[in-house]
């Protein structure tokens, strides 16, 4: 993380090697270094700009700057980040004390209101319904190396209810066939920093094509004809059919969405890989399946905000109370 480029604390006792400097940047995902780099890179130039210090900073620095990022058009959740990203800085670098920021909130909450008064909403990928994964996995021509992969990283990430970084960081033996289905080892998710790892089991599918042991079996069995039976399961394709060593995970997005427009759904532009990951939690819940249960299959913090939005948007069909008045 780029913390490492501000000036350090001159206390010897705080300091750390640059080999500990290393581990605590690599203690934190790659997605959330990416992001919060970017976030202070851009947070150091405006301070340089203004003659402000980036750490230690301000509360006023704070909320001078997120005013800055929402005259900007930034998202609310982007503004979010990058408050994040300052705190975390301050807390890495070594100082007992990060910048208040109450003052920062109240500029966004004030944001967010003139948003909702112009009529912007935030922008959600939709959840994938079987509707539209059914077809959108018809459309892929499992003939061709890029068809079949799209294929298993549809169905499975489907099934896992996997986030992208979990999906391209899969390897082959990562997963296992079993009587029942197959057993797909976690090693890391946001919400297991840790790497403690965890295994997930998805049922065999009901449905030829949509069969996640067959799928997987058909690709393993392509990829052995090409040399290959270890490293990561999804790999990039390119227009010749060549396969590559890996997918990145702005690449499984862009997988998703092709194949939403390849077969035509509707709204097919919006979909994401986290269309997978929240259509598989509501498909589930519609099934009958418990909260508890969904959480823990998509690795989901206990009591999950996000899990809960997913609930609430199948019930308020099934439990709506108008049901049944006879309108």
């Amino acid at each position: 993380m780029s913390v490492a480029a501000f000036e350090p604390t001159p206390n010897p006792e705080r300091a750390v090697s640059e080999r500990t400097r290393q581990r605590i940047s690599d203690g934190m995902s790659d997605n959330t270094r990416r992001a919060y780099d970017r976030n202070l890179t851009a947070f150091t130039a405006w301070c340089s700009s203004t003659g402000r210090s980036p750490l230690p900073c301000t509360a006023e620095t704070v909320a001078e700057y997120v005013t800055v990022l929402c005259d900007a058009g930034r998202a609310p959740a982007t503004v979010e980040q990058h408050i994040a990203a300052i705190r975390t800085a301050h807390r890495l670098a070594g100082y007992e004390h990060q910048p208040v920021t109450t003052a920062a909130r109240l500029v966004l909450r004030s944001y967010r209101r003139e948003r909702a008064q112009t009529g912007k909403r935030t922008r959600k990928a939709p959840p994938m319904v079987l509707d539209a994964l059914r077809p959108m996995v018809e459309a892929s021509n499992p003939d061709a190396a890029a068809g079949l992969r799209d294929r298993l990283l549809l169905v499975l990430g489907f099934a896992l209810m996997g986030r992208r970084s979990e999906l391209a960081a899969l390897n082959l033996d990562d997963v296992a066939e079993t009587a029942d289905g197959l057993l797909v080892t976690i090693r890391m998710s946001k919400t297991d920093q840790d790497a403690v790892g965890e295994e997930v089991a998805i049922p065999r599918g009901q449905h030829a094509d949509t069969d996640p042991v067959r799928i997987l079996a058909a690709w393993r069995a392509l990829l052995a004809e090409n040399g290959i039976t270890g490293g990561r399961l999804l790999r990039g394709v390119d227009r010749h059919g060549r396969i590559g060593e890996s997918i990145s995970t702005d690449g499984i997005n862009r997988a998703v969405r092709t194949a939403a427009l390849r077969a035509k759904v509707p709204n097919a532009e919006k979909y994401t890989a986290h269309s997978l990951r929240a259509g598989g939690a509501t498909a589930s819940y519609k099934a009958g399946n418990p909260v508890s249960a969904i959480a823990q299959h998509g690795r989901w913090a206990e009591k999950s905000p996000v899990v809960l939005g997913y609930i609430r948007s199948v019930d308020k069909w099934t439990s709506n109370p108008m049901n049944g008045v006879g309108l």
